[in-house]
């Protein structure tokens, strides 16, 4: 199959404005769960890559909230993580000055003394500082411990702090079923307005993400065809090489369907699939995705299937299955890969199906999607006799890679040259992001937290689409529960999957893989 690539002309890019950012007013951001990866792997370096650019206030500071005693190595901790996971130089003559605004108080979420010595802290610092009453509240702690700490906060005063705006990001996972996610809702919202309330999704703060919106509506080619007159199906695969990393405890809670198909799948579906919103403002975004979600059907358990993978090889590292990992049971149930069936009855959706997949220690590490376009009415090509392998007319395919390799390539057939028949073979036009815009050490979060400062929620969830999105997969997670699989382990670590996901795609199609448009 042969590939064309496309690029971005300089004198293009010479015509992008810049600058105009628009800077968040001086605060406080406290992170709490401070000590745990997230923070020195995604959080921090994020934090300095705005640094970098021009994008906080001068006065800014960070405090890092856990329960261990770490005083001043913990600055130092994240001046290393900014570095090794920033690819962050470390002459680099900004960052000793943003290290300085990082502190650390010890805290245990359970206590209310703690929140009171809490608040005396943040009284100090924003002082000595010349820092207003704006606050940001981060929690990357465990699930368990978002209640307990929003309530604490919300005693202490600190959810409507004087003289600023105050909000509070929350981490997935936004409760385990919907029951759940409704109480959780109902205690965030005592104590926050929803305003004030920004449920994470990192998926959302890719530029390939967003760029799914720019790509639909600020082209005019592609939305005359994106409905069921022109398009057969849509697949979303996100395929991942690693098992679970020493998270056998949380995993085991988790399992592929709420870790990663209900919510980070959902967002690009609804994506995919929603009208075209009035504006990018916050409230028009989140209503056409809403009404995405609201007209998805309850799912048959038919329609969803569950996978868990044994012993392979993995990019040529021989791996143990899931119940060989640690701290994982020997009997386990959890399912590592997940697929399911989906349709929106809509007018424009009415008919397509929506293929979801997502999994670990697969063949390849791949977050795409696949938008298949029904074939042309009359094949008239197919009658030409030919022994060439290429005269099988494949369908038009769309792919939208989100990560590793993040672009866009669209395949269509084209006339083999140098041959007296009229010999067709596929080709791409491929888009590569970093072949045209360079290479981004930006981690996605730089997008989200920048929008959370400045208070902007299109790109955050709002307790109405998790209500919902929970409402579709909580009676799949109900079924699973109530029958243990007894096939598991039922796919090869190494493979794409197990078989019987294979059987969800009706009518003969397959699955995709990344490499432009090959079965997988």
């Amino acid at each position: 199959m042969a590939t064309v690539q496309m690029s971005v002309r300089p004198e293009d890019l010479s015509q992008v404005p810049h600058g105009g950012e628009r800077i968040p007013e001086a605060g406080i951001m406290v992170i709490f769960g401070a000590s745990g990866d997230l923070t020195k792997r995604k959080l921090l370096p994020a934090l300095f890559h705005l640094e970098q650019n021009g994008l906080l206030p001068a006065n800014f500071a960070i405090v890092g909230v856990a329960r261990r005693p770490l005083g001043d190595e913990f600055a130092a901790d994240m001046r290393a993580g900014i570095i090794e996971f920033g690819d962050v130089d470390a002459g680099e003559t900004k960052l000793d000055d943003f290290v300085k605004r990082i502190s650390y108080f010890p805290l245990r979420f359970d206590d209310p003394t703690d929140y009171a010595g809490l608040k005396v802290e943040l009284e100090r610092i924003a002082k000595e500082r010349g820092i207003g009453g704006k606050r940001l509240f981060y929690l990357a702690t465990a699930p368990e411990f978002f209640a307990g700490i929003i309530e604490n906060l919300g005693a202490q005063g600190l959810a409507q702090a004087e003289g600023g705006k105050t909000s509070v990001v929350i981490e997935k996972p936004f409760g385990h079923d919907l029951e759940s996610a409704r109480e959780l809702n109902r205690q965030v919202n005592a104590v926050f307005h929803e305003s004030q309330v920004f449920r994470i999704d990192h998926y959302l703060g890719k530029e390939t993400v967003q760029n799914i919106l720019v790509f639909r509506f600020a082209n005019g080619i592609f939305e005359p065809i994106w409905n069921r007159n022109y398009i057969d199906h849509v697949q979303i695969t996100a395929a991942e090489t690693l098992g679970v990393e020493g998270r056998g405890p949380f995993y085991e809670k988790a399992g592929a369907l709420r870790d990663v198909v209900q919510n980070h799948m959902m967002e690009l579906l609804s994506l995919v699939a929603l009208e075209p919103p009035s504006s990018f403002e916050a409230e028009s975004v989140r209503r056409e995705k809403l009404k995405v979600w609201q007209a998805i059907p309850s799912v048959p358990i038919l329609d969803a299937v569950r996978g868990q993978y044994g012993p392979g090889t993995v990019d040529g590292q021989t791996v143990v299955g899931y119940r060989e990992e640690e701290r994982v049971s020997h009997e386990s149930g959890t399912e590592t890969y997940a697929a399911v069936r989906l349709e929106i009855e809509n007018w424009r959706w009415a008919g397509v199906p929506f293929y979801l997949r997502a999994g670990k220690r697969l063949k390849k590490r791949a977050t795409e999607i696949s938008i298949q376009f029904k074939q042309p009415p009359l094949l008239i090509f197919d009658r030409l006799a030919s022994s060439s392998a290429c005269q099988v007319i494949q369908p038009n395919l769309l792919t939208i890679r989100i990560q590793p390799d993040e672009g866009i390539a669209l395949r269509f057939g084209a006339k083999v040259p140098t041959t007296p028949d009229m010999n067709v073979c596929p080709v791409n036009m491929d888009f590569d992001y970093a072949a045209a815009f360079g290479k981004s050490t930006a981690n996605g979060y730089e997008r989200l937290l920048m929008d959370a400062m400045l208070g902007e929620q299109t790109l955050f969830s709002h307790r109405d689409g998790v209500e919902t999105n929970w409402a579709l997969y909580t009676p799949i997670l109900e079924a699973w529960a109530a029958k243990k699989p007894e096939t598991f382990p039922n796919y090869e670590a190494g493979s794409w999957g197990p078989e019987c996901s294979d059987e969800l795609l009706r009518r003969g199609g397959h699955w995709w893989r990344n490499d432009l448009g090959r079965k997988g």
